[in-house]
Order: structure tokens, then C-alpha cells, then sequence
């Protein structure tokens, strides 16, 4: 993934009450969160974005009351995997 710098206002510092070396990170959380939350992005590439697990955004995106997308097309997808792995399993 390519690297672009932001610079960002020192009041951040304050405002987020975090380390100066923490903001990077924080930054990139809040992204990837407003990201998700307008449909722009998936929830891995969110989790990708953040520099966390899938598991870890799905816990972070439900402590901010943030519903995870999930679509019939989603379900019909899994559906379809659990069965082709219980043929397998069946055999």
C-alpha cells in the first residue's frame, strides 16, 4: 500500500489526549471508521486501513454503535461455503 504524510494541527495532540506518536494510528482508525460507516470501504480493507484484525474492527465498530454491512448476497455467499464444507466433511 502506498504512504502519504498528512500533517496535522498540534492541537490534535490535546483534543485526541494522546501521545504524539500515537496520533498515526488514531488517525488512521478514524478514517477507516468513517470509511466504513459511509459504505466506502469493506470491513477488511477497513481493518487493513486501521492496522487491526477483521475481529478487532468488528469489536471497535459495535463499541461505536456502527451496524456491520451485512447483505442477503453476504449471507447466500456463507450459506453456500458452509455447504460445499459440509459436503466435503460429509466424504
Amino acid at each position: 500500500m502506498e504512504e502519504i504524510s498528512v500533517k496535522v494541527l498540534g492541537d490534535l495532540v490535546r483534543i485526541l489526549k494522546v501521545r504524539d506518536e500515537d496520533v498515526p494510528k488514531l488517525v488512521r482508525l478514524y478514517l477507516a471508521i468513517e470509511l466504513y460507516r459511509e459504505g466506502k470501504v469493506s470491513l477488511g480493507k477497513a481493518a487493513e486501513i486501521a492496522g487491526v484484525s477483521k475481529w478487532e474492527i468488528m469489536e471497535i465498530l459495535a463499541s461505536k454503535n456502527i451496524p456491520i454491512q451485512y447483505y442477503v448476497e453476504d449471507l447466500e455467499k456463507d450459506i453456500k461455503t458452509l455447504e460445499e464444507l459440509l459436503l466435503i466433511l460429509t466424504f
